[in-house]
């Protein structure tokens, strides 16, 4: 068996083409990356507009992670890094919310309450406010709730302190 290879032949393209080559290329990175995040049940007009208020305010970066587009795009959802954070708005009361054994957590005036997931993430739910608010975590990020921090004073200026009836 010879160790011998041939020599690499390189293309000599004109500039144009060489330009859209790498175009092209550059197009095929995952320089915009999605999170597919699907929106909750349609809500109620005002619970609807309560969420589109929260979208616009929501922070650009959370917990270091840049603010990630969603597929579909919706008002009701928002993500970070990837789906390492994922934002839905605008959720029927979780049955959960009912249940004085779960625990929770109050960051800057919102209060969420704390659910584990199996996959070692966490589930935070806002309470007490004119529209239900649903954030996941994964794993990695959930070590502290500091992340919370920014999105609760995101939900405090946008959706009133309330009992929804959705």
């Amino acid at each position: 068996m010879s160790l011998h290879r041939r020599p690499v032949r390189l293309l000599a393209l004109p500039a144009p083409m060489a330009v859209l080559a790498v175009a092209v290329l550059a197009g095929c990175s995952g320089g915009t990356a999605r999170a597919r995040v699907d929106p909750p049940p349609a809500p109620p007009a005002d619970v609807a507009g309560l969420c589109a208020t929260l979208h616009e305010g929501l922070p650009e970066t959370v917990a270091g992670l840049e603010r990630t587009d969603t597929a579909p795009r919706s008002d009701l959802t928002a993500a970070w890094g990837g789906s390492a954070i994922v934002l839905r708005c605008g959720i029927p009361k979780p049955p959960t919310m009912s249940d004085p054994s779960q625990d929770g957590v109050e960051v800057n005036g919102v209060g969420w309450l704390l659910e584990p997931l199996k996959d070692g993430g966490f589930r935070f739910t806002s309470g007490l406010r004119l529209a239900y608010t649903e954030v996941t975590v994964d794993k990695e990020h959930a070590k502290d709730t500091g992340f919370l921090v920014p999105l609760s004073a995101a939900v405090k200026k946008s959706v009133p302190e309330g009992i929804s009836s959705y």
